[in-house]
């Protein structure tokens, strides 16, 4: 019923953004994997709200509780499940929304689909359900690093027309954690604080573009036809709220180049890997991973929840206006750093375990 993602690494989360609480099972962990809340607890806390002036203002700790799966420190390979309880809701803030359809949001497509939604906060399409997808990704970044030393790293890349100058090949953690708004070029990150102020202030909201690059990765991740690996990482990002675009390495740029400037080059490096000499496929050649650093964006929208006044209709087809109430984001893409890096890891880590099983010399 499209809650569940992956194959051999696979997750499945549960929860609405003003119900008990949100979660998720996580099965398919290797065993004997040591894994603690406190890291789990870490990316979490760079998803939670509140956290920042240009975030929402909803006060939430986001505490995670292993409920199964690990024991001692150490996964038992059995089905893990992890559990967010919800505690600073206000359903009242989402009383008028009952009735009324926000513009650009869910609230109409659920009543199409399920004819009842839970109209508390944005319910199951709230960006709330990422704290599975986050949680579950704590866990897959674990196995790659522990595997190949693999690492992901995210961070915003643009908002509205102010875009930062990042190198993806050495950008680190601590530079993405530098700032609130988590872009690495500290110029550029100041006006982009200032920009969604300005546009908060309005009660409007603003959209962007989040990069990430996944550095260590080894060959031969994807499978051909149907499961290549770019396909996969776009379907899970692309999973995400509010998100409207994907590309991977040149991406559409590569459009307006020639064959043979496209093209890259093979070598051998001094290991006696063979190597590209430039990286405008990202990384992935025929759906299979390279050795190259995977390289890719994601577009976000505006937050649609605005408190400007607009144009809708109610559930009986007539037309109204509504401003939006409640706590919401005037720009999602800070807090949507660690959801892209934990949908990346997930693709990676299911990738990596069905290489394993298949292609592994016994």
């Amino acid at each position: 019923m499209g809650n569940t993602f992956g194959h051999l690494f696979r997750v499945t989360t549960f929860g609405e953004s003003h119900g008990g609480g949100v979660g998720v099972i996580i099965d398919g962990c290797p065993p004997r994997l040591e894994i603690t809340e406190a890291e789990i607890q870490y990316e979490l806390d760079r998803r939670r709200p509140g956290q920042s002036k240009i975030t929402t203002p909803r006060k939430e700790a986001d505490t995670c509780e292993i409920l199964s799966g690990v024991f001692e420190g150490k996964t038992l390979g059995t089905p893990i499940a992890i559990l967010v309880r919800n505690k600073d809701t206000r359903p009242q803030d989402y009383d008028e929304m009952a009735q009324s359809y926000r513009p650009s949001h869910a609230d109409a497509t659920y009543d199409a689909k399920y004819g009842i939604r839970n109209w508390q906060g944005g319910g199951r399409s709230s960006a709330r359900e990422t704290i599975g997808r986050v949680a579950a990704g704590a866990i897959a970044k674990k196995i790659l690093a522990s595997f190949s030393g693999l690492e992901i790293v995210a961070y915003v890349k643009r908002i509205q027309d102010l875009e930062a100058v990042v190198n993806p090949d050495n950008v680190t953690l601590a530079q993405v954690e530098s700032n609130i708004v988590r872009c690495p070029d500290a110029e550029c990150a100041e006006r982009m604080i200032e920009r969604i102020e300005q546009i908060g202030r309005m009660g409007d909201s603003v959209g962007g573009v989040v990069e990430c690059v996944a550095r260590n990765v080894p060959k031969g991740l994807g499978s051909p036809v149907f499961d290549r690996v770019e396909a996969d990482i776009a379907k899970g990002v692309m999973s995400l709220p509010a998100t409207k675009g994907f590309e991977i390495g040149s991406g559409f740029a590569g459009t307006l180049l020639t064959g043979s400037e496209h093209n890259d080059e093979f070598y051998t490096d001094e290991q006696g890997e063979v190597r590209t000499a430039t990286n405008r496929s990202g990384g992935v050649q025929g759906g299979i991973s390279n050795g190259e650093n995977i390289i890719l964006r994601v577009a976000f929208k505006p937050t649609a929840t605005i408190r400007k006044e607009q144009r809708t209709v109610n559930k009986e087809g007539e037309e109204m206006l509504l401003k939006g109430k409640g706590r919401h984001d005037p720009c999602v893409l800070p807090r949507a750093v660690p959801m892209v890096e934990s949908m990346v890891a997930l693709v990676l880590c299911d990738h990596l375990l069905r290489h394993q099983g298949q292609c592994k010399v016994l």
